[in-house]
């Protein structure tokens, strides 16, 4: 008896876009923009690349969703607990092949995490096994205006590495920039990537309603946005030929962690990231922290049935040392709410109920500039303060929010 073999889909030629920008730069905006325009009919896929271990992104950008149209056209996957950049070429192949596989996508989207090395991802979408199956269009940068003005962040490896490897570059946060300060912008950009078009975002664009796409400035900022899903990559294009050198980089494994709170198994190795809600879901409420590259990061999971004080999460959350970015969906006293921090922007939104409360913050290691005076610390004093966080002290401050 002969057994029929079923023959595998062979994708050829699907439009993939980087959406690459540093920490907090506003990629989740960008991707809320393009994804609002989406033609009903198509089903799109976003790939997100979380830094750390416990999937905020996907739930932002999940419930900044309305339309349920929207919701069920586009699929959406993420590859926590480091930048695949850097940890493991399998868990980016894994992750892209299965959205390839099981939803047969028009477009895909591909948001790394904001401490990625653009260079390394672009190298790995060159490998040969991508060439035929994906259709690279023009890497599309976030520039934050507020972030370039602060020379801890302009004068940041990481920072200017997005910009040298973007095909366009989508300026935002630029409202209080000057005429001259503009220009000085210009002219940065065109030392580090003279070959970027430059895309001013437009500052009142919102998606949630079609009122706002009816004035000409937006639709102009929004054709230009959807233009370059479909323009070849300049960038990628020159590296096709370049053979791919593998770095990796170790994790730093979990710290030791309170009697309250448990440890589970990281998530760099999971594509999904309901296979690592599940692992961990038997043994809440847990932490971890780790040091990557400049950065420390730590992260806490916990039962949706614990209800934190809203002032005073809010209030400890931003007294932290050198915070640089702030997420997450935490049940609280006013409600379930979105955080979503950064050193020039503090949002908070009410959201739906979740099966948990997620909680991420990254705190810079280097130098650290203080927006207020800018005073600028030394490396020494930036690391040290950084450094004596006792994070088993911020377990049993956060525990006694609970109400």
């Amino acid at each position: 008896m002969s057994i029929s073999v079923k023959n595998p889909i062979i994708f050829q030629n699907i439009p993939c876009t980087l959406v690459t920008g540093f920490l907090g730069a506003g990629k989740t905006t960008v991707i809320n923009h393009l994804l609002a325009t989406k033609p009903n009919d198509e089903r799109w896929a976003l790939l997100i690349n979380e830094f750390g271990r416990i999937g905020i992104d996907g739930a932002l950008l999940a419930s900044s969703q309305d339309n349920e149209l929207e919701q069920q056209n586009i699929a959406m996957r993420e590859v926590s607990g480091g930048c695949i950049c850097c940890t493991s070429q399998l868990p980016l192949q894994i992750a892209i092949s299965r959205l390839l596989n099981d939803h047969h996508p028009r477009r895909l989207l591909i948001e790394p995490t904001g401490l990625a090395h653009p260079r390394e991802l672009i190298l790995q979408l060159s490998a040969p096994h991508w060439q035929t199956a994906l259709q690279m269009n023009a890497v599309i940068t976030v520039l934050s205006g507020e972030q370039w003005q602060q020379i801890k962040y302009r004068d940041h490896e990481g920072f200017q590495a997005h910009v040298r490897d973007a095909d366009v570059l989508i300026v935002n946060r630029y409202d209080q920039l000057s005429s001259s300060e503009k220009h000085t912008l210009i002219e940065w950009i065109a030392t580090l990537n003279s070959h970027a078009k430059i895309i001013w975002a437009v500052s009142e664009l919102i998606t949630e309603t079609t009122d706002a796409s009816n004035t000409p400035l937006t639709k102009e900022y929004i054709a230009g946005l959807n233009y370059q899903l479909d323009k070849p990559s300049h960038i990628i294009a020159n590296q096709r030929k370049i053979s791919i050198t593998h770095l990796h980089k170790p994790m730093i494994g979990l710290q030791s962690q309170t009697h309250s709170l448990a440890t589970v198994p990281s998530s760099s190795s999971s594509t999904d990231e309901t296979e690592a809600q599940a692992s961990a879901n038997s043994d809440l409420p847990y932490r971890y922290h780790e040091e990557q590259q400049d950065f420390q990061l730590a992260g806490w999971r916990l039962p949706a049935h614990y209800i934190l004080n809203a002032d005073d999460l809010q209030n400890w959350l931003l007294n932290l040392p050198n915070w640089q970015r702030i997420k997450g969906v935490v049940h609280t006293s006013d409600g379930w709410l979105q955080i979503n921090f950064n050193p020039g922007s503090l949002t908070t939104k009410t959201i739906d109920p979740q099966t948990d409360s997620r909680l991420e913050i990254i705190l810079q290691l280097g130098n650290a500039v203080d927006t207020a005076t800018e005073k600028t610390e030394t490396e020494h004093d930036a690391k040290a303060s950084a450094a004596s966080i006792n994070w088993e002290d911020c377990d049993r401050e956060l525990m006694a929010m609970a109400i």
